[in-house]
């Protein structure tokens, strides 16, 4: 029998669907700018991709838009828990009803269906009339922190948003799958914003690690705007010939860099 959510109850997931995203950005978005902008400043800074560090009104800036989107990601939330109230959803509520190994399956799977999701709508956002009213916000950010993994106008937010929802109706999903599938999502848009190269030389180009993006993958798309779409993996712009020409070379320059008291005289 298909209940219903009284008010009370709906203002409550509200209020802990909204904790839960802000605690999310807050801890990885955080954690990654005290560690990198503000601990290890000046001992990795010769792996920051664009020297020049962001200035405090293009961090607040990517803040104010960010917790903007918390509350997409909340309005979201709440819609899921409606549609899964009402048996519209694929969502399903112990593991064993599927299985140890599909639980593992669907998180993978849930990678991949996001990550050709975000490709071709981030292609999308950047078509010529879509992108000054929907994505120019997050390009505000032409030199990335981590503050700016949700720093989106609320329209892209929905768009973004919207892998949660389009996942739970396409295939069967365990609630703790999604909720890792969000924190793995999480950390990925953090590294990509992180604006510092941590990967060793040679990593785009492994066999083994080659299809990974990488940080300099992403701010070199904030830095050139039309090029390196992909989030976390590099299979769509290479089949679709997107990669900026220099990529590889930028990233071996950045990966290979040296503290200046090392440089050899």
């Amino acid at each position: 029998m298909v209940t219903h959510f009284t008010a009370t109850e709906l203002f409550e997931k509200a209020i802990r669907l909204f904790s839960i995203s802000t605690l999310r950005y807050l801890i990885f978005a955080g954690s990654a700018f005290l560690i990198f902008y503000v601990l290890m400043k000046e001992k990795w800074s010769h792996r920051r991709i664009q020297k020049k560090f962001p200035g405090k009104e293009n961090l607040w800036y990517e803040i104010k838009y960010s917790m903007l989107n918390m509350l997409i990601f909340m309005i979201t939330g709440l819609c899921i828990a409606i549609a899964n109230e009402h048996g519209i959803t694929k969502m399903y509520k112990n593991i064993s009803d599927y299985g140890t190994a599909y639980f593992f399956f669907s998180i993978i799977a849930m990678i991949f269906i996001h990550d050709t999701y975000f490709y071709w709508g981030h292609r999308f956002m950047h078509l010529r009339k879509i992108y000054p009213i929907v994505h120019k916000v997050h390009h505000h950010s032409i030199n990335p922190s981590p503050w700016a993994s949700f720093s989106f106008h609320p329209i892209e937010g929905f768009i973004e948003a919207g892998i949660v929802p389009l996942i739970v109706m396409i295939m069967p999903a365990h609630a703790l799958a999604v909720f890792i599938f969000i924190l793995f999502s999480t950390a990925l848009n953090v590294i990509g914003h992180l604006g510092f190269e941590m990967y060793s030389p040679g990593f785009t180009k492994n066999k083994l690690t080659g299809w990974n993006n990488t940080s300099t993958h992403h701010n070199m798309h904030h830095t050139f705007f039309d090029c390196n779409y992909g989030l976390y993996f590099n299979f769509w712009d290479k089949l679709m010939g997107t990669n900026h020409e220099k990529y590889h070379e930028t990233f071996e320059k950045m990966a290979a860099a040296k503290p200046e008291n090392t440089k050899a005289d």
